[in-house]
């Protein structure tokens, strides 16, 4: 499990830095894709902290520029990845105890967690694109299938 979490978080990462890329080079679709695109970096890094047992240095809904989101998606890429590097599988389900925005307090295990931070993000950079798209721009694909065939092929 543990080799599937760290292939999903690349992947995470290249989507990221995908939908950064199409931002960069759109600047008409930024007012409204690039709040979406911040959210979901710094609720990578709220994750994270929550992760490490840390306080998160953003909020959850950021107003970032496009040059502050490639630093925190270069931050939580490194990060994510010493984080789950340094895990072993039984790590992977021990309960991890924070209080989420609203203060209220909740344990769920790591790779709950991971995973939401994985589908949370897919389902954000969808709005992005639909907005890239609105704006006529030819939309790359940050699909995690892409990202498996052309990216990083695992064929067994």
């Amino acid at each position: 499990m543990k080799k599937h979490i760290e292939r999903m978080l690349r992947a995470m990462s290249w989507a990221d830095r995908q939908s950064l890329k199409a931002l960069r080079e759109c600047p008409g679709a930024q007012a409204e894709a690039l709040p979406l695109l911040a959210h979901v970096l710094a609720a990578e890094h709220v994750w994270l902290a929550r992760l490490l047992n840390q306080e998160a240095a953003h909020p959850v809904w950021p107003q970032l520029t496009v040059t502050e989101c490639e630093r925190i998606a270069d931050d939580n890429s490194a990060r994510f990845a010493s984080f789950v590097g340094d895990l072993d599988e039984n790590d992977l389900a021990a309960a991890i105890r924070y209080r989420n925005t609203k203060g209220e307090e909740f344990a769920t295990s790591a790779l709950d967690i991971l995973t939401h931070v994985v589908i949370h993000g897919a389902y954000h950079r969808g709005q992005i694109a639909k907005v890239l798209g609105q704006s006529g721009v030819q939309v790359a694909s940050t699909d995690f299938i892409t990202f498996a065939r052309s990216v990083e092929p695992e064929i067994h």
